[in-house]
């Protein structure tokens, strides 16, 4: 989510709060945001008040004098805030919400680890944990207050829910989303069998791999790339709302001739993604004054290997991650659907996930068209951006239904005379 630096403050917390309660990270009641200005004032969401209809009117500004500007009383945790404003000159924006996998974690006292994936490291850093107190009481305050103080930007509160902090709202948030996908990853996870945890060597290989793309200054776009930028940005878009992706991890590209691809750009909101935000890639050379994803590389190398790809895909649905941060299978013959278009889901180690991208594009093929990347979420390939959304939607939700049948009893899967039927009457093979 890029920061608009005009944006209001009330325009700021409306965006974030119906962004927030739409994917039911929080409830009509719970939860609240915060915004301090350049004068020191804090814009904040009201008490009592339905967060699923807020209005502009409805925000409540808190001046330093301690006046308050607004129809409404501000949120009964106001005072956290307060606090933690007062604890770390450099935060401007807060979010605390009761989002239900954190809110598990808070129950029995634990944080996640933010090890699971490198971007959520990078994102939230360590989580901190806040003992119990009164909502909105001063010892609340204070306790948030000294647990930020120590450094931490996200904190749990014990039997309470969350709060985390950034430099503006939109840091705060991206934060709180990340924080959120990784807890409902380690919980999902936790059912399959033991969580991998990177270790401080595999957690810097990422950016030891990163060196950016040369650059080239495009010509005038084909009415074909301009068709393939709209619907890449759109199927981004689907794949937010499905939740298959969130505002700091995915990236989607699109084949736009034997040697030039357009892809997702690096660190921008996957729900807001627009046409001219997207990055062309032309002879391993990126479109000038754009960033391309990390992943270009790796779909630059899959298009070479692969004739046939016109499209890839790189997602954190959280189901499916759940198998690629444990050693469980994903086992696709439980459905004829499943199989016939995943076929055989290969799981890549961690260390052939950077660099030039010729170990991941040996791994994928037409007999593996998704694979799992061990802590880094799934890789889908397809002959379009359709397909590989397509494939991507099958994926996660065979490994949704797998997870589901742990507590029933024993997979089933289809014998090995079945699947060599659907291959024979439908793959021809």
């Amino acid at each position: 989510m890029i920061r608009q630096p005009l944006l209001h403050p009330r325009d700021e917390i409306l965006h974030t709060m119906d962004r927030i309660y739409r994917y039911r990270m929080t409830t009509t009641s719970g939860g609240n945001l915060s915004v301090r200005d350049e004068t020191g004032a804090v814009w904040i969401t009201p008490a009592r008040i339905d967060k699923g209809s807020l209005g502009r009117g409805d925000i409540v500004c808190v001046h330093p004098d301690g006046r308050v500007e607004g129809r409404h009383r501000p949120s009964s945790e106001l005072p956290f805030h307060q606090a933690v404003y007062a604890a770390r000159p450099d935060v401007r924006g807060i979010v605390h919400a009761h989002p239900v996998a954190l809110v598990a974690f808070s129950a029995v006292r634990r944080t996640p680890d933010t090890r699971l994936f490198h971007q959520a490291r990078h994102v939230c850093g360590e989580a901190g944990l806040a003992p119990y107190a009164l909502p909105g009481s001063d010892a609340l305050a204070r306790a948030i207050a000294d647990t930020f103080r120590k450094g931490f930007s996200c904190v749990l509160l014990e039997n309470h829910g969350v709060v985390t902090a950034g430099a503006s709202l939109t840091e705060a948030f991206q934060r709180f989303e990340t924080l959120e996908f990784t807890a409902k990853t380690a919980i999902k996870a936790g059912l399959l069998g033991p969580v991998r945890i990177l270790d401080d060597a595999s957690l810097a290989f990422p950016k030891a791999h990163a060196a950016p793309l040369p650059s080239f200054r495009p010509g005038e776009p084909s009415t074909r790339e301009k068709e393939l930028r709209r619907q890449l940005c759109d199927f981004v878009r689907r794949g937010y709302q499905q939740r298959l992706l969130i505002s700091t991890e995915g990236s989607f590209s699109a084949r736009l001739d034997a040697d030039a691809f357009l892809v997702t750009p690096y660190s921008a909101d996957r729900a807001a993604l627009e046409p001219e935000e997207i990055v062309l890639v032309r002879g391993g050379a990126a479109e000038e004054g754009k960033t391309p994803s990390r992943a270009a590389r790796n779909h630059r190398a899959i298009y070479a290997r692969h004739s046939a790809a016109g499209a890839v895909v790189n997602a954190y649905p959280v189901n499916a991650t759940a198998f690629s941060v444990t050693g469980s299978p994903l086992d696709t013959r439980t459905i004829p659907e499943s199989y016939l278009l995943l076929r055989d889901v290969p799981r890549i180690p961690f260390d052939r996930i950077f660099g030039d991208g010729a170990a991941l594009a040996a791994a994928v093929g037409p007999d593996h068209p998704a694979a799992l990347l061990e802590n880094d979420g799934v890789l889908v390939v397809g002959s379009d951006v359709l397909d590989a959304f397509d494939r991507l939607e099958v994926l996660e939700s065979t490994a949704e239904a797998l997870i589901n049948a742990r507590p029933l009893g024993a997979l089933s899967p289809m014998s090995d005379a079945s699947i060599a039927e659907l291959r024979r009457v439908f793959l021809k093979a």
